[in-house]
């Protein structure tokens, strides 16, 4: 389990993550760089015992990689943003 928290660094927190979260059921994390999508699906599943839809993945002028995240729709980006902390 470890091992899924190196991957997954951080939540991100703004007025365009809280959007995604609310109209697209998606979540957006800081990622580790050399993770790539599959090892960011497993994580996410594996931590919020959740099924991801889909990963995109940008690499931020700030040389960080942002993971966008799409859940199924029977699962809810609000209640595992109220987990974090972030609603």
């Amino acid at each position: 389990m470890e091992r899924y928290y190196k991957i997954i660094q951080r939540p991100l927190i703004t007025e365009k993550t809280f959007d995604l979260i609310e109209r697209e059921n998606k979540l957006v994390f800081i990622v580790h760089k050399g993770a790539n999508k599959n090892q960011i699906k497993q994580a996410i599943e594996k931590i919020h015992n959740v099924k991801v839809m889909k990963v995109n993945t940008i690499i931020t002028p700030r040389g960080e990689k942002k993971a966008l995240i799409k859940l199924r729709s029977d699962y809810s980006a609000q209640d595992i943003a109220i987990d974090l902390g972030i609603f």
